[in-house]
Order: C-alpha cells, then structure tokens, then sequence
C-alpha cells in the first residue's frame, strides 16, 4: 500500500519576525555577522555625520559665528532674522546630514548585507537553497552599484513624498505607503540582488506582492518617523528586518517555482 502523500500547500509558508529572532540567535555565525553588520552601519553613520557636519560648519562658519549689530531698530530686526536663519539652517543640515550618512552607509555595507541573506537563506532552506556564483571582488561592486541604485530611487521617493505631503487629509497617509514600500525594496534587494534581478524587476515584485511588501516594509517605515532614533534603531534592526525578507521572499519564490514545476508536469 502506497503511502499517503499530504496535498501541496495553497500559499507561502509566512515567518514571524519573532521566528527569525529565534533563527538568528540559533545560528552563532549569522549571529555574529549581524553585530558586525550593526557596528559597521553606526560607525559609518555616525562618521559620516559628523565629516558633513564638520565641512558645511566651515563653509558657514562667518555666518554662524559673526551676528549682525542690533543696537538700531533694523539692525535688531536682523539679528533676529539671523538667530532664526541659524536655528533653521541647524535643523535642515543636521536632518540632511543623517539620511546622508545613512545611505553612504547603505551602499557601503550592501555586499555585507548580500552576505548575510545568502548565509540566511542558504541555511534555512538545506537542499532547497539554489546556489549561485561564488564571492568575487565584481560581485562585491555590483552589489555596492545596486546599492546606490536603491539609495537614489530613495531620494526620488522622498522628493515624490515631500509633495504628496501638502495633499489634505490623505497626504500623510499616502507618504508613509510609499516609505513602506520602498523600505520593502531595500529588504528584497538583498535576496534578489544574488539572483542578478534588476531594479525594474524587483520594483515589479513589489507590485505583484502589495500584501507581502507591506508587512515587510511597515515595521521599518514606522522607524523611520521616531526623531533622532530613528538611525540607531534602523542600524540595530536592519540585520533582523533583512533575515526575515529574505526567508519570506526565499519562500514565495520557491512556493512559485513549484507551483510553476508542479503544472508543467
């Protein structure tokens, strides 16, 4: 008598996020790739930083250090344009130093990052992980160029959103979809980029997967809106937040792939 052979499954296997926690402390050299993947995108931010803020500090620094005379009525009202002219230019360049910082750090670690989904992925699935070229120093390259790829889209995004922002009522809510679905394309790329996939074709995964990129992009959008935490946090939780897109994106692929084999059959 033949055995009974269960029914194949209707849709992907979905990992928690608490799942992949547990996956991540299980496995010591995910683990430890991860704290090191955590030091090197805060160092770099945090070097970053500063660097900008030192240089555009200097260009300005007459500027800043030299206030006009207030003894007359003019030039009180100068100075007082000039401390809010201050205090503004101290906000915009510190805000625009941040995101800076953090996606110089972005393209820099993405071959890291790359690394880690591919040992992810590659011990999760056993004999299921389709394996691909070997490391080599052009592999390193294309992944820091499709690194800087995401990183301009996203400055498209944020020039798109600051726009969409001014829309009454629905503006607010229509930046954070977008900023959800475009943290959901940093996390994919890192699974797709060791597929050779490109831009075009990832942003199309997106679309074809609405439901899934937004579970995956939600937690790091609303990150994103905590003030002056808000990089540290990302740092802390992007090795984690990359585990687990990549062992969902791995298991919608595969589900595909053998739906795909089970009908031509």
């Amino acid at each position: 008598m033949t055995p009974k052979t269960s029914p194949p499954p209707l849709q992907p296997e979905w990992f928690s996020l608490s799942y992949c926690l547990g996956f991540m402390f299980r496995k010591k050299r995910i683990l430890g790739w991860s704290i090191l993947l955590f030091l090197a995108t805060i160092g770099l931010t945090t070097a970053g930083y500063q660097l900008s803020i030192e240089h555009v500090d200097k260009i300005a620094g007459s500027f800043l250090m030299d206030p006009p005379s207030a003894e007359t009525i003019w030039g009180w009202i100068k100075f007082q344009g000039w401390k809010a002219g201050k205090i503004l230019f101290f906000i915009i360049t510190r805000i625009m130093a941040f995101y800076l910082a953090f996606l110089v750090a972005y393209c820099l670690t993405s071959p890291g990052y790359v690394f880690l989904s591919t040992a992810a992925e590659k011990l999760h699935a056993g004999n299921d992980f389709n394996s691909d070229d070997s490391f080599s120093i052009m592999g390193m390259l294309v992944d820091v160029l499709e690194g800087v790829k995401i990183a301009l889209f996203g400055v498209l995004v944020t020039i798109v959103a600051l726009m969409v922002n001014f829309i009454p009522g629905l503006g607010q809510g229509v930046v954070f979809l977008l900023y959800a679905f475009y943290s959901a394309l940093m996390f994919i790329d890192y699974p797709s980029s060791r597929r050779r996939w490109s831009l075009g074709r990832k942003i199309g995964w997106l679309r074809e997967h609405g439901g899934t990129a937004l579970r995956i992009g939600l937690l790091p959008a609303f990150i994103s809106m905590i003030p002056l935490l808000n990089v540290f946090l990302m740092s802390l939780l992007f090795p984690l937040l990359t585990i687990y897109s990549t062992l969902n994106f791995s298991a919608i692929e595969l589900f595909n792939e053998r739906s795909v084999a089970r009908r031509t059959r």
